[in-house]
C-alpha cells in the first residue's frame, strides 16, 4: 500500500472514531421506558456539563452501569411494567444529591 493510501486510511479511521465518540451518548441505547430514558438523559447532561472533570468518570461509569441494568430489565415484560415508578424514584433520590453541582431536573 502506498504511503498516500495508508495516510488516507488512517485519517478516515480517525474521523470515524471521532464521530462515534461524539455521538455515542446521543445514540445511547434506550430502555424503552420514557421515565428511565428521561432520567438517564438528564443525568448525563448534568454529569457532562456541571460536574468537575475529576469526578466525571466515576459518575459516567455509574450512569453506564444503570443504563445497562435498565436495558436488561426492560427485556423482561413483568419487570418493564414496574420500571417507570422505579426510575422516577431513582431520579428523585439522585437529583437531590446533584443539586450541589448546580444540576436541576
Amino acid at each position: 500500500m502506498s504511503t498516500r493510501k495508508a495516510l488516507l486510511v488512517v485519517h478516515l479511521t480517525a474521523a470515524a472514531l471521532f464521530v462515534i465518540a461524539m455521538t455515542g451518548t446521543a445514540r445511547a441505547q434506550s430502555t424503552g421506558v420514557a421515565a428511565c430514558d428521561d432520567f438517564l438523559q438528564k443525568y448525563d447532561t448534568c454529569v457532562t456539563s456541571k460536574l468537575p472533570e475529576a469526578q466525571r468518570a466515576t459518575y459516567k461509569a455509574q450512569l453506564d452501569q444503570t443504563r445497562k441494568m435498565w436495558v436488561d430489565m426492560a427485556k423482561n415484560p413483568s419487570a418493564k411494567a414496574t420500571m417507570e415508578g422505579s426510575c422516577k424514584q431513582t431520579m428523585d433520590a439522585i437529583k437531590a444529591s446533584l443539586q450541589s453541582f448546580g444540576c436541576s431536573f
